[in-house]
């Protein structure tokens, strides 16, 4: 079920000196309840022992530090007098960022969709003193308005049942625990999902896209990059052109639409409206890194296409166009979201000076007074600012409604001049922006989400030939190794100098995924031997024992009211499809079966339900493509810096090859065949580099030339 976030914007603090228990939170997003009048309690043992004490409900409030909706009801509600009193005599009152405890964001998240039939952010819950959920709601107003009931009203209704009615209560609180829990009760099939479900996939796919806008449904339109991979992967599979038109369509929509930020990179949350053109304006790492990702591998896929009517600009053309998209998303990455010690922030807020989006909408007026009036009517021509604008007060989004060759073609000038000329007019005002009062920044440090961003520039490295890039992500895997681990455990979340929270399924499955692609950036096996041990731990803590797969928390996690499974995308990734992705490339690499083993067991687990809606599951249906397919395995053999070995390189940069690892068999390096049983034995050829293929236990022979590498006959 897609969760539609609300706009989101920093709260501002009360105004008075007093503060609650979560002044001593690292959270940004606790912290900005700090002053709150209500007697807010961090989730802890300490809270729920009172209300076992005192024998009160918990009332649960979930959020994050970038959430509207969030920061609107504590204007509302929680910084009121009146209604913390109730709030304060009548419940033990708990405060929760989802961010940081996703463990009880996924079970309370499920409790308010059964009781409500939608789900969101604030979510907000009513439990009884045994953490079971009986009534559940998102964002409350103070007052009953426009439908929804006032808050104040709701916390007398719930505070009476649970003192009058309690047996209904105690019923339904066990009702809900018990459904909570039977959705992770799973059974292992004997049989791996078939092709048929890509297919399945792809018409529901088909069925939901807009094919005048692209992306998927319509307003508000959320970018869902793992349904673009799954896309572009089954074009590679079946030759399907309706697949990469899909594919293209949406991001070069989305590329040149509002919910990408044309002056510092990077792309906001999700469009309100179904044309790409006004988005919420807030910026989630997480995002960033999915769709970096996204952009290069369809580069790849274009690449080498000539021009066709599925694709805006040809395929060459669409191929430049979305590596500079990628590119724009790294630098916003490095310049805006990167830590002094090398770790990447959470998000970026929606809001500035109290409004949604002031520090990224234009007046003609503003533009004019930084670039002059000639280069501002050039540039308000190419971005759509005109009076009026397309967004309130007469400001605009900046987004560009046809392609530059296109714009150049009806001012009848150079291409190529017109992109520099923009260029320069983009930079000229992002320095102009950049003296606005800026967005508030979540300064946490996931290490989930560090691990896409990881992936995403160790890949983007490799690709774009960017060493920076590659740097950039060894720096902040560094971080996490060496600042987010305690007795060889990773922990989830760091923030000034403290790492706190026992790590979940995502951390370790997204990392294994991250320091693999840090391999194949740098050809360093010490982070083969990283994702090693981390996978080892992964299975070791989340996996399923007899069911087989892995849960979201570890065996020995505080106990919730249930032990979840995630296997459908949300805004993330689920972390079983991020490791039915990577355990395979491990095993790859390493000679080791289990690992393979292991990722074709989760598939089998989450068969059934991927049969039942496998347009949810987009990221599970990359796994599944890829064990249909199999991991090749491309072994370089030749020294690093050769200078002949880069002709491989860029051949194997050019190509969409997602089933594929690729490894290098260095001659200097002594202890590489014991790290990587892959690449012993394998050695240049008459002191020339040789590229070595490997598929379905067999090699073929040694090629000596990036032209022959991917049609060498079997040895």
């Amino acid at each position: 079920m897609t969760r539609h976030l609300p706009s989101c914007s920093l709260a501002s603090l009360a105004t008075t000196n007093r503060e609650n228990r979560l002044a001593h939170e690292t959270s940004p997003y606790l912290k900005q309840h700090a002053r709150n009048p209500v007697d807010w309690y961090p989730w802890s043992e300490e809270a729920l022992e009172r209300a076992r004490a005192e024998d009160k409900p918990i009332f649960l409030s979930i959020g994050y530090s970038s959430c509207h909706w969030c920061h609107v009801m504590e204007r509302e509600s929680f910084e009121s007098e009146e209604i913390a009193a109730v709030m304060n005599e009548r419940f033990v009152n708990i405060k929760v960022d989802r961010e940081e405890r996703p463990d009880l964001d996924e079970v309370y998240m499920a409790a308010t969709q059964m009781l409500t039939g939608q789900g969101g952010w604030p979510n907000s819950l009513f439990l009884t003193p045994d953490r079971k959920p009986f009534l559940a709601g998102t964002y409350f107003p103070p007052a009953a308005r426009h439908g929804r009931p006032g808050f104040a009203d709701v916390l007398v209704a719930a505070s009476d049942a649970y003192r009058s009615r309690r047996d209904d209560v105690t019923r339904m609180a066990g009702e809900v625990a018990a459904q909570i829990a039977r959705l992770s009760e799973m059974t292992l099939s004997p049989r791996l999902p078939t092709a048929s479900i890509l297919n399945r996939a792809f018409g529901e796919l088909a069925g939901r896209f807009d094919n005048q806008q692209g992306g998927f449904g319509g307003a508000p339109k959320f970018p869902h990059s793992m349904d673009v991979s799954f896309l572009l992967r089954y074009h590679r599979r079946t030759g399907n052109p309706e697949a990469l038109r899909m594919a293209v369509l949406s991001l070069d929509k989305m590329a040149r639409g509002g919910i990408h930020d044309h002056l510092g990179g990077g792309f906001h949350r999700y469009a309100v409206d179904a044309m790409w053109m006004v988005p919420h304006f807030e910026k989630m790492l997480y995002d960033n890194a999915l769709l970096a990702r996204v952009y290069l591998e369809a580069a790849q896929a274009t690449g080498r296409l000539a021009v066709s009517p599925s694709l805006p600009e040809g395929g060459a053309a669409s191929a430049i166009v979305f590596r500079g998209v990628a590119r724009d998303v790294f630098e916003w990455v490095l310049r805006e979201m990167t830590s002094p010690e090398g770790g990447f922030y959470s998000a970026l807020d929606a809001d500035s000076e109290g409004e949604e989006g002031t520090y990224y909408v234009w007046t003609p007026k503003e533009i004019t007074e930084v670039l002059g009036s000639q280069e501002a009517g050039l540039f308000s021509n190419v971005h759509g600012v005109a009076p009026g604008g397309n967004f309130e007060n007469g400001r605009s989004v900046l987004h560009l409604e046809k392609t530059t060759a296109q714009i150049a073609a009806e001012l009848r000038t150079d291409e190529g001049e017109l992109r520099l000329r923009m260029a320069s007019a983009r930079a000229r005002l992002l320095r102009a922006r950049e003296r606005r009062v800026r967005p508030g920044r979540d300064d946490k440090i996931l290490a989930d989400c560090n691990g896409l961003m990881i992936s995403a520039l160790a890949y983007g490295g490799r690709v774009l030939d960017e060493t920076r890039y590659v740097q950039a992500a060894e720096r902040a895997a560094r971080l996490v190794l060496g600042k987010m681990a305690r007795d060889g455990r990773l922990l989830h979340s760091y923030m000034d100098g403290q790492a706190r929270h026992p790590a979940y399924l995502t951390d370790y499955a997204f990392l294994v995924a991250a320091f693999l692609d840090l391999y194949e950036a740098t050809f360093d096996p010490a982070w083969v031997s990283e994702a090693r041990a981390l996978a080892g731990k992964m299975i070791d803590l989340f996996g399923g024992e007899r069911a087989g797969g892995f849960y979201f928390t570890a065996r020995d996690h505080e106990p919730l009211i249930a032990r979840t499974r995630e296997g459908n995308d949300g805004a993330l990734p689920a972390g079983a499809s991020v490791a039915a992705l990577a355990l395979p490339r491990l095993a790859a690499l390493m000679g080791d079966d289990s690992l393979r083993d292991a990722g074709g067991e989760i598939l089998r687990l989450y068969r059934e339900r991927i049969e039942r809606i496998p347009s949810a599951f987009g990221m599970m249906l990359c796994a599944l493509d890829q064990h249909l397919d199999g991991v090749r395995q491309i072994v370089l053999a030749g020294r690093r810096d050769d200078p002949a070995l880069r002709p491989f390189l860029q051949a194997l940069r050019d190509s969409y090859e997602p089933n594929t690892v690729l490894a290098l068999a260095d001659p200097g390096a002594a202890d590489a065949g014991r790290l990587l049983p892959l690449v012993s034995g394998k050695t240049p050829v008459g002191g020339r580099p040789a590229a070595y293929v490997c598929e379905n236990g067999a090699c073929r022979a040694p090629v000596l030339s990036p032209g022959d590498l991917l049609g060498s006959e079997t040895h």
